[in-house]
């Protein structure tokens, strides 16, 4: 193989492997909540393509997910990693680091809903250092 052909091939494999990482987060709704002074709610949809797989995060919000369609993994640092497919759910609370997200299939796309009650203004995630490891 050429140098230029080894070239491009390193940066196909690179740009595959950016575009599986990709996750799309679609808005849906944002209220405040009058009787919880200082806090708002949030609802997202998220879907991750095949392969894909998010950064490790935290909301410092209660998250409430629910699966759609396909097939995620979840896990927070010091729980099990939990296999969800449609219709199952997953709690994620103010603390908790989100060490695990990510679509189980490599063929099909995966997507769910996601709850928040979160600060008012605050971001819906932050993500982690990326030093910090995956377990």
């Amino acid at each position: 193989m050429s140098r230029l052909n080894r070239q491009f091939a390193v940066l196909f494999l690179m740009t595959a492997s950016a575009t599986a990482q990709d996750a799309s987060v679609t808005s849906l709704l944002s209220r405040d909540l009058p009787e919880l002074p200082g806090k708002e709610a949030a609802m997202i949809e998220v879907e991750y393509a095949p392969g894909a797989r998010d950064p490790v995060h935290r909301h410092d919000a209660h998250g409430f997910l629910y699966v759609l369609e396909g097939t995620v993994m979840m896990q927070v640092q010091g729980g099990q990693e939990v296999r969800l497919t449609v219709g199952e759910t997953f709690y994620e609370g103010p603390d908790d680091l989100h060490v695990v997200g990510r679509n189980a299939s490599e063929t099909e796309p995966a997507r769910f809903l996601v709850f928040l009650i979160k600060k008012k203004g605050a971001p819906i995630l932050t993500v982690e250092d990326q030093r910090k490891q995956r377990p």
